[in-house]
């Protein structure tokens, strides 16, 4: 399991709350961004044998953007530009150059998007039922999906170098509590 070096903010999930439709536009382009990761990820040789893993991936996320996207259009609301998180971009500044390195690095940086998302979705599934119980109940539905995500990225991370990726991962987590700690006022998941 990964452990997170900073919990959240204790502001998030208010600020969420705030402007439901811009969180849901800015999941719709995570889940977006999650699948093109995944067919990303088969670029790399370490990854071939991985290739059916990471298209279920690929497919299981395009499946979630399809779901958030109707309901968007559901609730009236369009899919429009957000910005980019901090949080990600900046993890991903993180990864190495060099087909050996950027692998595990991606990997583990995938893994640690998908672990925090799994964290909040737990949080949208407890605390939403009050504001509202449709959002609540579907984040519900995806926390198990999250948690096989960042799992299965950090074991094909681990396979390929397990001193290594435990290595950058102890490097990745220093990093993600720095960025978690820095504020924004943007109503995203991350």
């Amino acid at each position: 399991m990964l452990l997170f070096r900073e919990k959240i903010p204790a502001g998030w999930f208010d600020k969420i709350v705030s402007d439901l439709p811009a969180m849901l536009i800015d999941h719709a382009h995570l889940e977006r961004k999650a699948a093109t990761s995944a067919i990303n990820l088969e670029k790399y040789r370490h990854t071939l044998r991985h290739v059916h893993t990471l298209n279920a991936i690929a497919i299981e996320e395009l499946q979630h953007f399809e779901l958030v996207l109707q309901l968007l259009e559901k609730r009236g609301h369009k899919l429009r530009f957000t910005p980019q998180s901090p949080w990600i971009t900046g993890l991903m500044r993180g990864i190495r150059h060099g087909v050996d390195e950027q692998v595990i690095d991606h990997l583990i940086v995938a893994s640690l998007i998908e672990g925090r998302s799994c964290e909040k979705f737990q949080i949208l599934r407890d605390r939403l039922p009050d504001h509202d119980g449709e959002l609540a109940e579907f984040y519900g539905s995806l926390v198990e999906s999250e948690g096989n995500h960042y799992a299965t990225f950090w074991l094909m991370a681990c396979e390929i170098n397990n001193e290594e990726a435990h290595d950058r991962l102890d490097h990745f987590l220093d990093l993600e509590a720095e960025l978690m700690r820095q504020p924004h006022d943007l109503v995203m998941l991350h």
